[in-house]
């Protein structure tokens, strides 16, 4: 069975060709079949490598499948590494973007570009799987690039609106900057080890001693390849405006699968990570930094995609905070579990702007529990496991993070635990605002407020399932647990960080979980009991509700530190460099063989006699000269 996970990605692609270029001439319900059905497929052939692979004592096959570079010394093949990090990732790619493909047929079944965003959903489902099973670092930059490029795509599938054309163009070029980092990391490991493949290259490094300049200085480039894919200061701005694509979009590429690229490409690499405990601390305090100011953001934020938005920029901070105190297993764990939740608070969020008519203002919601009872209950187990509250699924990756931190530096576990606070703050928040009190919009739209139909309902409930028990994979020890996950992972990491002993660990649980229910309890009587609404009044908001609203002005700051001196330089070069001097030198050949032209053509008189004349001068000249020079 392992021996067929070429199949894996290559159902996909000709699901892309199939849908690309039948896309103006099959129907919608051929199109969203087909679309569905090679996922799925997928899916069937990925359960059934995991459980080859756990039968299996041999925890890692290389699936040789061509020579792809060959050139001098470097001999770069396509094959594919099936291991423990990689089958599941198979697992998660396939089965929630299985999910968000049925979704998608109903949420754009009236969209008259259904047959484009399917055959860009297949093509994206393909880069990703081509990602996690490149067994070099070649072949998983290829499907990174990919990612990006679909990303482009999809963010900006509704690219007449300026607007979201630029935040597609945004998403790319941040992107670039990140995968520049990356692809010098590449450049640097193949001068170091001679090689790109996972299986010479990590053998050779475990053999280098503890901070090797060359170690740092690769890891320090790959992690700024992480940060560009997985939005970590200070190239988290992309993400947020991403939302400008269709729903769907954000919980597949934005939630589930492509931004954990980097925390996946990190945890791949952790035997060169451990070797530069520098840039560990560097991934640890970038990483908290993200989560605190996503959380801070999101807290007063009123489009509803806008607060999960900024939630996913958190959350991704802390699982790059779990890779900096070493815990890559329990940042492994928050990826699994943040697929699930996170992808059925997006799933939801459409649920919600679908029937409200493509409003996603939370101030114009409200009273809607009733109206959407699956979208209510699917978004309410959503929110209490991001939140992290027991015995959802949340609780027990969000709490692994934090007790590793603890041990790592207790500032650190007290900045995180605050954010864990400002989360179930501000997912309760937007609870609240949704689905209780009065509703708030306009009578029309109220009359038509109606649940969505199957294909969208049904996913959610599978995700909610998912997200109320993906936690129980890894219990810890102290609740009775295994940790069915880190050993599950340990074949790929086997480096585990120091947990601590039951008693700090319950105290830590005690204080996470008492703090979660007190901020839930605040946004209770603020947005329920109270009905406070936010107010759009930015006078009638205090100075910290305004540098929140406005994201701290960071995009501002940018605009004006960065692109606007780029754009003065370029009108310089333009102007000055380009147009006067390049184009002067090249104009000025040009205006200077005219004017001599103009001088010399007068010598074209057509008398023989003064041709005869400056033929003999021409002669006389030339044996003067030949005289003179002996």
């Amino acid at each position: 069975m392992i021996d067929l996970v070429w199949l894996v990605p290559l159902i996909p692609l000709l699901g892309f060709i199939i849908n690309g270029l039948g896309r103006n001439t099959l129907s919608k319900n051929l199109i969203g079949f087909i679309g569905s059905a090679v996922i799925f497929i997928s899916f069937a052939i990925s359960v059934g490598i995991f459980f080859a692979l756990g039968a299996d004592a041999n925890k890692s096959h290389e699936i040789f499948l061509f020579d792809w570079i060959s050139a001098g010394s470097l001999h770069i093949p396509l094959s594919f590494l099936v291991d423990p990090l990689s089958s599941i990732m198979l697992l998660i790619i396939t089965g929630v973007g299985f999910l968000i493909h049925v979704y998608s047929i109903g949420y754009m079944h009236s969209d008259e570009g259904f047959g484009k965003f399917f055959s860009y959903l297949n093509l994206f489902i393909f880069f990703m799987l081509l990602l996690v099973l490149g067994s070099n670092y070649i072949v998983m930059f290829i499907g990174w690039e990919g990612v990006g490029l679909c990303s482009y795509l999809l963010i900006g599938f509704w690219f007449t609106n300026s607007s979201y054309a630029s935040a597609a163009k945004k998403a790319f070029v941040m992107n670039r900057i990140g995968d520049l980092g990356f692809l010098i990391a590449v450049f640097l490991i193949f001068t170091t080890f001679g090689s790109v493949e996972f299986s010479k290259v990590f053998p050779q490094a475990a053999q280098l001693m503890p901070g090797h300049a060359t170690i740092i200085l690769i890891t320090l480039c790959l992690f700024i390849g992480a940060c560009g894919k997985s939005a970590q200061i200070p190239l988290f701005t992309w993400l947020p405006d991403a939302m400008a694509g269709p729903t769907p979009v954000s919980a597949l590429i934005h939630a589930a699968t492509m931004v954990t690229a980097g925390i996946y490409m990190i945890a791949r690499s952790s035997v060169l990570f451990d070797l530069a405990p520098v840039i560990q601390h560097l991934i640890a305090i970038v990483g908290l930094a993200t989560a605190v100011l996503g959380a801070l953001i999101a807290i007063t934020q009123t489009d509803i995609k806008k607060v999960l938005a900024y939630s996913t920029v958190s959350q991704l901070g802390y699982m790059f905070l779990g890779l900096g105190v070493g815990a890559y297993d329990g940042a492994f764990f928050h990826v699994i579990t943040h697929a699930f939740f996170k992808a059925l608070l997006f799933l939801c969020a459409g649920s919600v702007i679908h029937a409200m008519h493509h409003e996603q203002d939370m101030r114009h919601m409200g009273g809607l529990r009733k109206k959407l009872p699956i979208t209510f209950w699917t978004m309410l187990i959503g929110t209490i496991a991001i939140s992290g509250l027991p015995p959802f699924s949340g609780f027990f990756s969000k709490d692994e993070i934090l007790a590793h931190a603890y041990e790592s530096n207790k500032i650190i576990w007290a900045i995180g635990v605050f954010t864990a606070f400002l989360t179930a703050f501000y997912m309760f928040r937007m609870l609240y605002l949704t689905f209780y009190g009065k509703y708030r919009g306009t009578h029309h739209a109220q009359e038509h407020i109606h649940e969505s139909p199957a294909s969208m309902t049904i996913p959610l409930i599978v995700l909610a399932v998912l997200s109320a028990i993906g936690g129980f994979i890894g219990v810890p020890e102290s609740l009775g647990g295994h940790h069915w996950l880190s050993g599950w992972l340990s074949p790929v990491i086997g480096h585990h960080a120091e947990a601590p002993d039951h008693a700090t660990e319950y105290m830590l649980m005690a204080i996470s979980v008492v703090g979660v229910l007190i901020s839930i309890g605040f946004a209770y009587v603020k947005y329920n009991k109270q009905n406070q609404v936010p107010v759009a009044d930015e006078a009638k908001r205090s100075v910290l509700e305004n540098l929140s609203y406005h994201k701290f002005y960071i995009d501002e700051i940018y605009d004006a530190v960065i692109r606007k001196p780029l754009d003065a330089f370029s009108a310089f070069f333009y102007k000055i460099v380009d147009r006067k001097i390049v184009d002067g030198i090249v104009n000025g050949l040009g205006w200077g063989t005219t004017e001599a032209s103009k001088g010399l053509r007068l010598l074209q008189s057509g008398n023989v006699g003064f041709y005869i004349f400056m033929m003999v001068a021409g002669i006389i000249s030339l044996l003067l000269y030949t005289y003179l020079s002996i």
